[in-house]
């Protein structure tokens, strides 16, 4: 254990020199070095912004087999953490006029008029206030065309719960490709991630920067993974990203990197509240709790029957300003990759957490949760 807190390297945001071990240095080690013996993760990346100062961690192996050291600058699979740039696509159509998120999802896609699914706002797309969607896109569904024609015909079995969905961010950010009248990859890459200033984000990763693409450990077999084609699969959890250009997304929503106004505008619509649940205030894809918060309640509010079974969910009409004494939250998972990120916009900070391994999403909260209380505690 000693070796792996050890093994723990800070690096400057110029990426130019390897800092002195600090206080922020020896919480990454306590908090997330333990995770790697418990779970046997080959690989974390961490990434932390505060008060305007961006430091990494990086610890282990990008791929298990072939000696190759994570940076910050290494690709992991986002998972889920990919619906929010789904989501700020959305918001900044919406300031550009190209789409209302109070619209029904039939005004973009004709073959659901008349039917359950297409009556649901494109903003109950954003914040899971489907009814009861399932997690995945059903066995029998070859292709998009074949899941809308299943739709037609979809009954919410709990009609106004907040349901989890790969379905309806996944249609979200379908609709976006249809307006733009390009590719969900074209839209990101070319767009999206251009104008926020994300050199190292995709979703069709270069054959150049293949040499940075870490390899995931299958949470079955153990082998060398990476995510497989799915429908939908790249707008719901399909975008590849570093701890780098992660940490310069939380930058822009702290104000702390270039936005122009429209992003501004969208990021901030991200952060609206739309719905309470039990656990925390759905906004556009973020989980917002107040901060100082329980570790339990985040964990309730990240556990799997959060994840796989419909919750009630309270309309916020009109969506609630954006908060600022709060933690916002979201995990992303690929069958070999596991994420988390945290935003705290009242305390200036932002934590990424990136691995090569899918390990519990109860173990990811109490690291994070156990790392920012004590940076901010001054412990």
């Amino acid at each position: 254990m000693k070796k792996l807190m050890g093994a723990f390297v800070a690096v400057l945001a110029c990426g130019a020199a390897v800092a002195e071990e600090s206080d922020i240095d020896a919480l990454a080690a306590r908090h997330f070095g333990p995770l790697m013996e418990t779970h046997d993760i080959p690989g974390i990346a961490l990434g932390v912004t505060h008060g305007g100062d961006s430091q990494f961690f990086t610890i282990g192996l990008a791929a298990r087999d072939d000696g190759v050291a994570v940076t910050p600058d290494t690709l992991f699979e986002l998972g889920s953490i990919s619906k929010l740039f789904t989501a700020t696509q959305a918001a900044l159509m919406e300031v550009r006029g190209e789409l209302d998120l109070a619209d029904p999802v039939s005004a973009y896609i004709e073959p659901l008029k008349e039917s359950a699914f297409g009556a649901l706002s494109l903003a109950d797309l954003a914040t899971h206030h489907s009814g009861g969607l399932p997690l995945q896109v059903p066995d029998r569904v070859s292709d998009t065309d074949a899941l809308i024609s299943w739709l037609k015909d979809w009954v919410p079995p709990m009609k106004g719960a907040r349901s989890y969905s790969n379905i309806s961010i996944g249609l979200l950010g379908h609709i976006e490709s249809r307006i733009a009248d390009r590719s969900y990859a074209e839209l990101m890459e070319q767009g999206l991630f251009a104008e926020m200033g994300l050199r190292d984000t995709f979703v069709d990763v270069p054959d150049a920067v293949m040499p940075r693409y870490a390899y995931g450990v299958d949470r079955d077999t153990g082998e060398a993974i990476r995510v497989g084609p799915g429908v939908l699969d790249d707008e719901a959890y399909g975008v590849k990203s570093s701890a780098r250009d992660l940490v310069r997304l939380l930058d822009l929503y702290l104000g702390h990197a270039d936005a122009g106004d429209d992003l501004t505008q969208a990021l901030a619509r991200t952060r609206e509240g739309f719905g309470t649940t039990e656990a925390y205030v759905q906004n556009l894809i973020w989980e917002e709790y107040p901060w100082p918060v329980d570790a339990d309640r985040m964990v309730r509010g990240n556990s799997y029957d959060f994840i796989l079974e419909p919750q009630p969910m309270e309309r916020i009409v009109p969506a609630r300003a954006p908060g600022q004494d709060v933690i916002l939250n979201k995990t992303g998972a690929t069958f070999g990759f596991g994420a988390y990120v945290v935003l705290l916009p009242g305390q200036d900070l932002g934590v990424v957490y990136l691995a090569n391994r899918n390990i519990p999403n109860e173990a990811r909260v109490r690291a994070m949760h156990g790392f920012v209380t004590d940076l901010l505690e001054g412990r």
